[in-house]
């Protein structure tokens, strides 16, 4: 036999015999998407409005939808934002959008689009206590300086902290001056009421209370509600003693 062919049926009867490289198919490269820092979400607005001077938005996010409320900003459908979450609320209802939400965030930064946006007032400075009795960091809260004599049958705002747990619902009546208002929050104005009682450091000398009645900064007034102690709203906003629902009558000096 030819020796060229005898060459030529051997290597032909090794790469018979010898597997041939697996054929592989590489999967197809896919863009990374950037996770949401921890206490942050991110997404697309799906839904939006303003009312009471607060934004609501409904945004597209993994697993699901999720509604968020901020002080008023510009954002609209279609935007790309991220936002801190500061404060879940189970089954919120808005009085101005007449709507309740089984869950909606109140959120204190968000970025739109790349460009933060700063929100003023935040929601945590809204509803922060005024000082350490509050459990949250303090807020920049004035000092009321002169004192204001109590209502007829009431207490001050020192005595409700050193008895707030023998008062603990039950109805209280005090007279002081409104230093810092915050309205249409979770259902209701906030605002806190000093009397020049207590003391400054430890948050003695002043008191949140939350209202459905309207009041301004340097309003003199008598209040009468229900004090709450150990309330506690959730991301670190608790209190140690809080008045709600309060009833607010105009006083037309810090005596009367």
């Amino acid at each position: 036999m030819n020796r060229s062919l005898i060459v030529l049926l051997a290597v032909t009867s090794i790469a018979a015999c010898s597997p041939g490289p697996v054929a592989t198919t590489a999967a197809p490269a896919q863009a990374a998407v950037p996770a949401a820092a921890p206490g942050t979400i991110t997404g697309t607005i799906a839904e939006t409005m303003n009312s009471g001077g607060y934004t609501y938005a409904r945004v597209q996010a993994t697993p699901k939808d999720v509604w968020i409320a901020s002080t008023e900003l510009p954002i609209k459908i279609g935007d790309r934002m991220t936002a801190a979450i500061d404060m879940p609320m189970e089954n919120f209802n808005s009085k101005t959008l007449n709507r309740s939400f089984p869950l909606i965030y109140f959120v204190s930064g968000v970025t739109r689009d790349g460009e933060a946006r700063a929100m003023q007032p935040a929601m945590a400075d809204a509803l922060a206590p005024a000082a350490s009795h509050g459990g949250a960091t303090a807020s920049a809260v004035p000092q009321v300086v002169e004192p204001i004599a109590p209502a007829p049958g009431g207490v001050t705002i020192a005595q409700i902290w050193a008895q707030r747990q023998a008062l603990s619902g039950k109805v209280v009546v005090l007279r002081g001056k409104v230093v810092k208002v915050n309205n249409a929050i979770m259902g209701s104005n906030w605002f806190h009421l000093q009397d020049g009682s207590g003391i400054a450091k430890d948050g003695t000398n002043d008191l949140t209370v939350t209202t459905s009645a309207t009041v301004n900064v340097g309003d003199i007034v008598t209040i009468s509600g229900t004090l709450a102690t150990g309330k506690d709203f959730g991301s670190g906003y608790a209190y140690d003693a809080i008045v709600e629902k309060a009833t607010v009558t105009q006083s037309k000096s810090a005596n009367d």
